[in-house]
């Protein structure tokens, strides 16, 4: 059986338009603002959604154009190597659409996903609550049947795009003595009443990215909008990562790769004890582990896409990529400050921002840890 490493022309061109687009677009001042002050980027956002940049996933019957896992991860690694909290508020779309992709009907399809085929809009993945992160089961918000209808009352935290989103998905409870098989999965337009959103959080890092609370009080959905069937909410909140997770950890590749090319530039630069620091073992060292373990990360993150893009089954895979590269963005990171010496600490230098950004991949979207309980399940009860 052959094996190709290699892009398709079609890849290729798409790894040059997202290039393309962060030369153009995100420029250094840019990021600076948006990471300085929290604006959302939505005018940037407008010009991906132009060039077709954004909500690549959504199936072609819907009118998108149905892009597969390692395309995604082509684009998000280009995106995130200019900035990952653009990028992040890019992505938070295709976490929110995965759950209808992989369990909505075509009703649901055409009136969720179509629509953010027309015109830019946003969605948002309401799982996470206050007392709930990595443990989905501890979750609090209800939902009970009254007549056709469901009655939605609890909190969530920590959701991205919270503030722009036009509907979310969201978890809940239908019948709590069941545990995970009683949880429920919701697809709820925003401008439904009840819903209040909170402030936006202000969050060490990716600050561009729009995160804040939601809160539920008797808000009423009906029974055309519960994803799949009552009782799968779990299961497809879940199966959603499989596709999600290669994007995220793509992205944490691109911030790795953009860490470790300004660490070689400014060592070829930076001069002591008469030559270059590249020139010094304890530097070049540092950033050969940067160059192998980006790359590792690259290969672990196309291999989790490339399987699912095949139609198997890629959880463990995911969680390899998604634990490594994330663990590999915070390192290679920390070391391409180190690099930098006094100068990678102050913000007038672009690996400080790097560091502060990196953080975040080694909890959302399932924490390293719990990526490593996933891989152990993976190894011990499915060998």
């Amino acid at each position: 059986m052959a094996i190709d490493f290699s892009l398709s022309p079609e890849q290729q061109d798409l790894q040059k338009l997202a290039r393309d687009f962060v030369r153009k677009e995100l420029t250094p001042e840019v990021v600076r603002h948006h990471d300085e002050t929290g604006e959302f980027p939505r005018k940037i956002l407008e010009k991906a959604f132009e060039v077709g940049l954004m909500n690549t996933h959504i199936p072609q019957d819907c009118g998108g154009l149905g892009l597969g896992a390692v395309d995604g991860a082509i684009i998000a690694e280009e995106i995130a190597a200019g900035c990952t909290g653009i990028g992040t508020a890019m992505e938070a779309n295709g976490l929110a659409q995965a759950p209808i992709i992989v369990g909505g009907n075509d009703d649901q399809k055409k009136r969720f996903l179509a629509p953010m085929v027309e015109k830019l809009s946003f969605a948002a993945y309401g799982v996470t609550e206050p007392g709930a992160g990595s443990d989905v089961q501890g979750i609090k918000t209800t939902a009970r049947k009254v007549g056709d209808d469901y009655v939605i009352n609890g909190s969530k935290m920590w959701i991205t795009n919270a503030g722009v989103a036009d509907w979310y998905f969201v978890l809940a409870y239908t019948d709590k003595d069941a545990g995970v098989k009683g949880m429920t999965g919701f697809l709820v337009p925003r401008s439904t009443p009840g819903i209040t959103v909170g402030k936006k959080e202000q969050n060490m890092g990716q600050r561009a990215s729009d995160t804040r609370g939601l809160t539920f009080e008797e808000v009423v959905v009906p029974k055309k909008n519960v994803l799949g069937e009552e009782g799968k909410g779990w299961k497809i909140a879940m199966a959603a990562f499989d596709h999600t997770r290669p994007m995220v950890a793509s992205a944490a590749v691109g911030l790795a790769r953009s860490a470790m090319e300004h660490a070689i530039a400014y060592a070829k630069e930076r001069q002591t004890f008469g030559q270059p620091i590249a020139m010094h073992e304890a530097v070049s060292f540092m950033i050969a582990d940067m160059a192998k373990d980006v790359e590792a990360a690259r290969q672990l993150v196309r291999l989790a896409a490339w399987t699912i893009d095949q139609g198997e089954r890629n959880t463990r895979f995911a969680a390899y990529a998604k634990a490594f590269a994330a663990d590999t963005a915070m390192r290679v990171a920390t070391d391409a400050v180190q690099v930098f010496g006094g100068n990678g600490f102050n913000k007038e230098y672009p690996v400080e921002k790097l560091m502060r950004d990196a953080k975040i991949f080694q909890i959302y979207e399932g924490t390293s840890q719990i990526q490593r309980l996933i891989i152990a399940k993976e190894i011990f009860l499915r060998s």
